[in-house]
């Protein structure tokens, strides 16, 4: 199966003072420490993966992928009081490697369809 998951904290890290109201884009606004931590989990269990601007796709069994994501979203859980967890899940039991052949199948489909090749 692939999983896309996207997770990010919100509100105040549990322990924390209140953040001082800053501009928008200033460091304070951002998740990306949190997201590190995510995405830190992700690589280190050894499961095929890819991260983009906007989300981060595992490829694996049910199990060891939902247990991933859990860790990934109790690490960002201590960035914030919140946690928002955004998941698509693509389940076809019997394929394996689909988290690169679903993209070369696409960029195949793409070449056959130039102008040159018609």
């Amino acid at each position: 199966m692939l999983v896309a998951f996207s997770v990010s904290p919100s509100g105040v890290a549990p322990g924390d003072a209140a953040m001082p109201n800053s501009a928008p884009g200033a460091a304070a606004d951002s998740v990306h420490d949190a997201v590190a931590d995510a995405v830190r989990i992700v690589r280190e269990s050894g499961l095929p993966n890819s991260t983009d601007s906007m989300f981060t796709t595992i490829e694996g069994e049910w199990d060891e992928v939902f247990d991933v994501i859990r860790r990934a979203t109790e690490a960002v859980g201590r960035h914030g009081s919140r946690v928002s967890l955004v998941l698509k899940a693509d389940i076809r039991p019997g394929h394996t490697g689909e988290i690169t052949g679903k993209v070369e199948r696409l960029e195949a489909a793409l070449e056959r369809q130039t102008p040159s090749s018609r």
